[in-house]
C-alpha cells in the first residue's frame, strides 16, 4: 500500500492507495498518528482508493477514531466506497466517524 499525504492549509489529507489489510494496517495507522500529532487532529482520510479492509484495517480505524475522540476531535473520512462503508456500518464503526463525499467538503468542515 502507498500512502500519500497532502496539506490543505492547516488540514492534512491522508490518502491510502490499496486495501487496508494485515501489516499495511499498522503502516496506515502510524501514518495517520504522525499526521494527527503534526496537525493537532486536523486531518482527513481520503478513502477513495481503498477497495476493502480486513479486520486489522477495521481495528486500526476504530483505534484512530478513539484516539482522536480522546483529544476532542473526530476522524473525518471521505470517498468511502460501498464495500468499505458496509464493513464500517456492520461493525458499527461508521457511527464514530464523520463522513464526507469529497476532500473539499471534509477540509471545509474544519472552518
Amino acid at each position: 500500500m502507498k500512502i500519500d499525504e497532502q496539506a490543505h492549509g492547516a488540514v492534512t489529507v491522508i490518502r491510502p492507495r490499496g486495501p487496508i489489510a494485515q501489516q499495511d494496517a499498522a503502516v496506515f495507522a502510524a501514518a495517520v498518528r504522525g499526521a494527527s500529532q503534526r496537525t493537532l487532529g486536523r486531518l482527513v482520510i481520503d478513502a477513495s482508493d481503498v477497495p476493502f479492509l480486513d479486520s486489522k484495517g477495521l481495528e486500526a480505524i476504530l483505534d484512530l477514531a478513539d484516539e482522536l475522540a480522546d483529544m476532542g476531535q473526530s476522524l473525518r473520512v471521505c470517498g468511502v466506497c460501498e464495500t468499505v462503508r458496509e464493513a464500517l456500518d456492520l461493525t458499527e464503526i461508521l457511527e464514530s466517524l464523520e463522513q464526507f463525499e469529497d476532500v473539499s467538503s471534509a477540509v471545509r468542515s474544519f472552518l
